[in-house]
């Protein structure tokens, strides 16, 4: 079990010992992160600090959660690392499927999806834009 940092919620903490796996290889990318059970047990946490901490490595294009398949490192995330001179945006938003999309996905035209753009900006310069797109799980 990591040491706790103070003065950090408990996820942010986890949340960086399971960034710094990916980043040193030992979480190769494409590789499915243990499970949220493994991560309970080896960070003793329950596991709504788990998946708050997969949260953030979510949200910062590290890893990508699939239903049933279940959470997953990028692929892309090692090669494209950005420098300490670039800065990345991530935006998430929920869009109707056009009928590209919707071909496919499988769905209707007009299906609810998630987009994710991830802007990657060197020197206020757009160097990359990434889109990826999911099924909207309902709840």
């Amino acid at each position: 079990m990591p040491t706790p940092h103070y003065g950090q919620p408990r996820y942010r903490a986890i949340a960086d010992a399971l960034r710094e796996r990916i980043a040193s290889g030992a979480i190769p990318p494409g590789a499915l992160l243990p499970t949220e059970s493994a991560l309970t047990t080896e960070f003793r946490a329950s596991r709504g600090t788990i998946r708050q901490a997969i949260a953030v490595l979510r949200g910062e294009g590290l890893v990508a959660t699939e239903h049933g398949r279940g959470t997953y490192t990028n692929p892309r995330w090692q090669e494209s690392r950005p420098d300490e001179d670039s800065q990345t945006k991530i935006r998430e938003r929920r869009i109707a499927a056009d009928p590209g999309l919707a071909t496919l996905f499988d769905v209707e035209v007009g299906a609810d999806l998630i987009e994710q753009e991830i802007v990657v900006t060197e020197d206020g310069t757009v160097g990359e834009v990434v889109r990826t797109y999911r099924l909207r799980v309902q709840q």
